[in-house]
């Protein structure tokens, strides 16, 4: 087949054949642009978070199918002209070497983009912290990925620059605070409508702090009988200050005005790992 084709293609004028080639070349890439759509599209129908590096992956073997493909058209081509193909291809070798140490930096950013697809630091949605941004990952490309911070901001961030990468399983930081409460329980009840009025307005007040609004516990007892309020924050990872300064100082003289004994050491705020899911 391969011989008739050959000898078929012969017995044409050399410009025939340059547009049989040509014609050729962009029925590939035609096809090779309808296959990228509809995975796109059955992809963008799937959960995206979890396809982003097929879709990685799949837009970074098109882009080699079709430079392999007019690569080799090229070369077709040039050979009606009497050019060795053998010769083509090692100019080509020397000119990908020359253009390779005049772009180490795009060289870097491709490199280091597929070691992170393929070794899965991380992924689009996650929250993560690189090179010192924190966010949560929107867009990840071969030369750039693109993270959003808790201001809105899209940082890009060059792939060649990612080193450490510090990721949130959970998408953010539980902050807990526990609130003692009165033994007395008018007082423990006008205690916990307090502190539910200032859990309101600080979200309110800076919603920009919170990954998520906060949520009241309930109440829990100790061992030793003392009953304490429990709040839960889902924080921005390094903006959890609000919550020990503003938060607890509005919660502690709150309190105080209900109950003159009531102490600073009495409202306690700390940060720990959630083990168990959690919906929001």
């Amino acid at each position: 087949m391969y011989a008739y084709l050959s000898k078929l293609m012969n017995t044409l004028s050399i410009p025939v054949r340059m547009l049989i080639i040509a014609a050729v070349v962009a029925g590939l890439h035609l096809l090779v642009i309808l296959v990228r759509r509809i995975s796109n599209k059955w992809m963008s129908s799937q959960v995206s978070a979890k396809l982003s590096k097929s879709r990685t992956i799949s837009s970074l073997t098109t882009s080699a199918l079709v430079f392999f493909v007019y690569f080799s058209a090229l070369g077709l081509i040039l050979s009606e002209f009497g050019v060795s193909l053998k010769a083509y291809l090692a100019s080509a070798s020397i000119l990908g070497l020359a253009i390779g140490f005049g772009s180490q930096g795009l060289v870097q950013d491709v490199v280091n983009g597929l070691t992170v697809v393929f070794s899965g630091l991380f992924d689009v949605g996650d929250m993560v912290e690189i090179s010192g941004q924190t966010g949560i990952v929107s867009t990840f490309g071969m030369r750039f990925t693109v993270i959003k911070n808790a201001l809105g901001a899209e940082v890009s961030i060059p792939n060649r620059t990612i080193t450490n990468v510090v990721r949130y399983p959970r998408g953010y930081i539980r902050g807990l605070a526990d609130i003692t409460l009165s033994e007395d329980p008018q007082l423990a009840k006008q205690a916990e409508e307090k502190v539910k009025t200032i859990v309101r307005a600080i979200f309110e007040q800076l919603s920009g702090t919170f990954v998520y609004p906060p949520s009241i516990e309930g109440r829990i007892k100790t061992s030793s009988g003392k009953e304490f309020l429990r709040v839960k924050f889902r924080l921005w990872p390094g903006r959890g200050s609000p919550i020990e300064t503003v938060f607890k100082q509005e919660v502690y003289y709150a309190l105080k005005a209900l109950d003159s004994n009531y102490q600073d050491w009495m409202v306690t705020v700390n940060y720990e790992v959630e083990r168990k899911s959690v919906s929001v």
